[in-house]
């Protein structure tokens, strides 16, 4: 897990992205070029929620959210994403 300084306020999250895979399940090698976007991750830090939304995820969560979910933060030469809990599609 990680030791992150972020608090997430209300019902946001913050995620650390998986990488991107390497290689197909048959071996092939993909370029960087090719990689997509991961879409899986692990929440590393969770708000308390709001009044009219309870907080369902949770630090440790493996989470799915889409393509284009979240805003993108840099902490320490760590990649993370910061969205709210209705981004994310499913815990995994």
């Amino acid at each position: 897990m990680s030791d992150v300084k972020i608090k997430p306020l209300a019902d946001r999250v913050l995620v650390e992205p998986q990488a991107a895979l390497e290689k197909t399940a048959s071996g092939i090698i993909i370029p960087d070029t090719a990689k997509e976007k991961p879409q899986r991750g692990v929440v590393v830090a969770a708000g308390k929620g709001t009044k009219d939304e309870t907080m369902e995820v949770k630090v440790g969560d493996v989470v799915l959210y889409g393509k284009y979910a979240g805003t993108e933060l840099s902490v320490e030469g760590k990649d993370y994403l910061m969205m709210r809990q209705s981004d994310i599609l499913a815990v995994i």
